[in-house]
């Protein structure tokens, strides 16, 4: 939405699905759902999702499928077509055989028949998003507020029974309507934040403190609930057990290290909450944070990026108000208080130690 308040609103991503994409997906639900799931499955799936956008956006649809229309087994429906196919594992079903796309394509039909509201959760989703360096205020039919920072991605899809919104990356604050009977369920990065009406933001891909795989949620009122969402992410983080977060709360959480762990690190603590969200302002405000950190964070405004040259430069420290987008202004205020050369090279501004 722009000052005068007009709203945009695009039909759904513009990630084409091919029809064996989509049945490949059901497959994968099927199989999640039914007996033999297990953490080797899981691990299969998420490197399916991760082969592209496209393979991931089937998968959520078809998820989203499967928790709206009621009575669906996908499991029996997987076991009904299985009985006609090898039961030597995915490899088969995957095997791009004639036999086999026919039986996946049934699955679908399946899946995607067997309520009226299939095409609707496909095409009935809303999505605002905004480029590097832009912002957006959003006004949801239920009456909640939705500001999205630079470079930030959301769909939006409201029923009967719940408001669900996922953010695909970037950061938002929800100024949530009041509604006890739909609950308001922002998934990210893995997690679920479930309000009512409460004012809270979630930052995903935000490089700095957060890592570009990290998740940060920030309660400026009222009460939220963090939990694991209920679909598999692929390089998703999320609290082991369902928190709750009480007004003026920020909840971290970081992928642990190790390629292969999924767990995370919970940090909780308090910090300025104005600090936080000076970029409804178009300002960053810095307290004391490293210079690798602050650099990471100008850089999601604009798209002429900082970087530091020189490892001594790792260990120096940050404060001040900045004009968000400002990176030229940014650079020379931290080569003046730290004695540091300012160069462009190749597209990007440098930061490095006088020679």
């Amino acid at each position: 939405m722009n000052a005068q308040g007009e709203r945009e609103v695009r039909e759904g991503p513009s990630v084409a699905v091919s029809r064996e994409i989509a049945a490949e997906a059901a497959v994968w639900i099927a199989r999640l759902h039914g007996p033999d799931r297990s953490p080797g499955m899981v691990q299969e799936c998420l490197a399916w999702q991760a082969r592209s956008a496209a393979h991931r956006l089937a998968f959520e649809r078809c998820t989203e499928v499967w928790e709206a229309v009621p009575g669906v087994r996908l499991a029996d429906a997987y076991a009904s077509a299985g009985a006609h196919e090898s039961a030597s594992g995915l490899g088969g079903i995957f095997d791009g055989s004639k036999r086999s796309r026919l039986l996946l394509a049934s699955l679908l039909a399946v899946l995607l028949t067997a309520s009226g509201v299939a095409v609707h959760l496909w095409r009935g989703t809303e999505v605002h998003e905004t480029r590097v360096g832009e912002q957006q205020v959003v006004m949801l039919d239920d009456g909640t507020r939705m500001y999205l920072n630079t470079a930030t991605r959301v769909r939006v899809k409201m029923d009967s029974d719940q408001r669900s919104l996922n953010v695909e990356g970037g950061e938002a604050l929800f100024e949530v309507a009041k509604d006890a009977h739909r609950p308001f369920v922002v998934q990210v990065a893995g997690s679920e934040v479930v309000a009512v009406g409460t004012a809270f933001s979630v930052r995903h891909g935000a490089g700095g403190l957060a890592r570009d795989d990290g998740l940060t949620v920030t309660l400026i009122e009222g009460e939220v609930t963090v939990r694991p969402a209920t679909t598999l992410w692929a390089d998703g983080v999320a609290p082991d057990k369902q928190v709750s977060m009480h007004a003026g709360e920020r909840m971290r959480l970081l992928k642990a290290p190790g390629p292969s762990s999924g767990a995370t690190i919970l940090n909780v603590d308090m910090p300025r909450i104005d600090q936080l969200v000076a970029w409804r302002r178009n300002e960053v405000v810095f307290d004391d944070v490293s210079l690798p950190d602050a650099v990471a964070d100008m850089n999601r405004y604009s798209k002429t990026h900082i970087a530091l040259v020189g490892a001594p430069l790792m260990t120096l420290r940050v404060s001040g108000q900045y004009r968000a987008g400002d990176s030229a202004g940014f650079a020379r205020a931290v080569a003046s208080l730290h004695g540091l050369a300012v160069r462009e090279h190749e597209g990007r501004l440098e930061l490095a130690i006088p020679q």
